[in-house]
């Protein structure tokens, strides 16, 4: 990886945001690169807006705030869109030239001005229906951010599979301290499996499932991102 990769995560609270920006920031560790992941929102209800950012680079990083002018963009849910439940409006303001955004979504959400100013800036727009992967693989739709960065980095290869399911195992797999809202959400998905076991599967299975899925996208559409 020759360069930083700066990824914003806008979601709804409940949906796993923090979480997912901290398993990508733990997978980037494992691969020896450096990162910092945080989160950004008000009060910690759910359905409230929330975003997480996630920093990953070759480099030591220090900066811990807003993340303005992001590569990759990962929208959670369609309400971030329609609603504009979101930090920033439009969604997708401050996004790089030749970006990403991924959106949990079945169906176009955008409009036909922002396809434009997206397509100026060369941004690729990927959908993704990250919530029926969760549902029909991990079993919830506690797993939706399981699938969306397994989407993320079957895309950008900012991180593989392997790398993910060490973050995996250390999030879930160990006794790991979580904070506020993210400790309640941790233990509400594990309340949904039987075994630590089963959770780890069914949450990696989401994972490749919606890598493997994102990966046959990005070489058809030919929009890789490989930030190697």
């Amino acid at each position: 990886m020759k360069k930083r990769l700066n990824i914003r995560i806008s979601g709804l609270g409940g949906q796993g945001a923090v979480t997912a920006a901290h398993l990508l920031a733990m997978a980037a560790n494992k691969a020896g690169l450096y990162s910092i992941s945080n989160p950004f929102f008000g009060a910690e209800k759910r359905m409230a807006p929330a975003e997480s950012y996630c920093r990953i680079g070759p480099e030591r990083i220090y900066d811990r705030g807003e993340l303005v002018y992001p590569e990759v963009i990962m929208v959670f849910h369609p309400q971030v869109i329609t609603l504009q439940k979101s930090y920033t409006a439009p969604f997708y303001s401050g996004i790089k030239k030749n970006g990403l955004i991924i959106i949990n979504t079945s169906t176009d959400l955008l409009t036909e001005e922002d396809h434009q100013r997206l397509d100026d800036l060369n941004v690729a727009v990927y959908d993704i229906d990250a919530t029926s992967l969760a549902l029909e693989i991990g079993g919830t739709e506690l797993s939706t951010n399981m699938a969306m960065i397994g989407a993320c980095a079957g895309i950008t290869r900012v991180v593989s599979l392997d790398e993910l399911e060490k973050a995996l195992q250390d999030r879930f797999g160990k006794k790991y301290v979580a904070s506020g809202g993210t400790a309640t959400l941790d233990e509400a998905i594990k309340k949904k499996y039987a075994k630590k076991e089963m959770l780890l599967k069914k949450n990696m299975d989401t994972i490749i499932k919606a890598y493997e899925i994102a990966t046959e996208w990005a070489q058809n559409q030919k929009q890789e991102m490989a930030v190697q």
